[in-house]
């Protein structure tokens, strides 16, 4: 019999990269920012390709970009 894959392992992953400074944005983009794993400016970090996700950088395009 053959096993069904779980998922586990195959999920697609997207970069992200804080380009520029929130000192200026609102708290709630600061917020955002940091939920994604953010601690410094340049930094990439690298996510599951989610709606959720795609929907939290889409927030806020000024701040973070996503890296090919």
């Amino acid at each position: 019999m053959s096993e069904k894959n779980s998922g586990k392992g195959t999920t697609a992953k997207v970069k992200i990269k804080w380009y520029r400074s929130y000192i200026a944005s609102p708290e709630t983009h600061k917020v955002i920012v940091r939920s994604l794993g953010f601690t410094k400016l340049q930094q990439v970090v690298e996510r599951p390709d989610t709606p959720s996700t795609r929907g939290a950088v889409a927030k806020v395009p000024h701040l973070l970009k996503i890296v090919e």
